[in-house]
């Protein structure tokens, strides 16, 4: 199984939208180390969203459209419908 996830920095409230062949759970872990040269100046993060899906090439398709202003509008709806905690969609999306 691989995941997109998505993460808000509690610093400055922007959205970081990736991928990884492991969980969201992992990879937030390591953002928040300071690992990861493109969000190190913007930690702390939480997730604000992840997506399970069968396969990192599913994976990397779903973070290129959830990149584009389609996506944006999409992920924004979603975010916005689960305001209570972080969402999980299991299953093939594409």
């Amino acid at each position: 199984m691989s995941c997109v996830y998505v993460l808000k920095s509690l610093k400055d409230g922007k959205l970081y939208i990736g991928s990884t062949r492991t969980t969201g759970e992992e990879r937030i872990g390591i953002h928040n180390r300071g690992s990861v040269r493109s969000t190190k100046g913007r930690r702390p993060f939480e997730i604000v969203y992840t997506e399970e899906v069968k396969s990192y090439t599913e994976a990397k398709r779903r973070e290129l459209f959830l990149k584009s202003g389609k996506g944006r509008e999409e992920l924004a709806s979603l975010i916005k419908a689960n305001r209570v905690g972080t969402l999980v969609v299991k299953g093939d999306r594409l």
